[in-house]
């Protein structure tokens, strides 16, 4: 039985780069993909790729309807959402002094408010299923992408959710992970499965966590 057999998984900005990597890694585990992304002809050609275990949904992470429809989408393809990874995001380069309010405006609304909107979405989702993970990316000071996974079991969402969600006591843990996408170093896998070279980056790494609390 494969490592994510008959899961849902909504991966954000899914359908180019590290987002369709993750999505085919995914979809090689034997989990059923949601392909969250704003451009339509990208996503559905990569749906249409995968066959069967793969559809594409229409998603502005700012949006909280868009949201809405794509949980809604993902629950009546496949059932339940198991994981979901926040993936999509934006780099702005640029002197501050040259830089406008509106530019920082969306940083920070795809960035941190589309991933705060997508955990808000899925979470009654993840409930259904019986538990879950999270996976948020971020970049560190040398623009390189950093993994965070949240282990979600039951009613448990992580310690800062937990106490809203009337959940207090529920324990969450994060697994930092760099990770690189197969087109980052294309000649260059030195085995390392997870790490480069390996559209199984962030299967294998939740999977990797699954295992250690075991």
């Amino acid at each position: 039985m494969k490592r994510f057999e008959n899961q849902t998984v909504i991966v954000t900005g899914g359908a180019r780069g590290m987002g369709a990597s993750h999505t085919r890694g995914f979809v090689a585990e034997g989990a059923n993909v949601v392909i969250a992304n704003r451009v339509e002809d990208e996503g559905r050609t990569l749906a249409n790729e995968l066959g069967d275990q793969a559809i594409f949904s229409q998603l502005d992470v700012t949006s909280d309807r868009d949201w809405a429809a794509t949980v809604a989408a993902a629950e009546d393809a496949f059932g339940p959402v198991s994981v979901l990874v926040n993936n999509a995001g934006i780099l702005h380069l640029g002197l501050i002094a040259e830089t406008e309010p509106a530019d920082w405006s969306r940083v920070i609304d795809i960035n941190l408010t589309g991933t705060y909107l997508g955990i808000r979405a899925v979470v009654s989702s993840m409930r259904k299923a019986g538990g879950g993970a999270i996976v948020n990316y971020l970049l560190n000071r040398r623009n390189e992408w950093r993994l965070w996974t949240r282990r979600v079991r039951g009613q448990q969402m992580g310690r800062a959710g937990a106490d809203q969600d009337g959940c207090a006591g529920a324990r969450a843990r994060q697994h930092p992970r760099q990770l690189h996408p197969p087109w980052c170093y294309p000649h260059d896998d030195g085995g390392r499965a997870g790490r480069r070279g390996d559209d199984r980056g962030v299967s294998k790494g939740i999977g990797d966590s699954t295992h250690r609390r075991a």
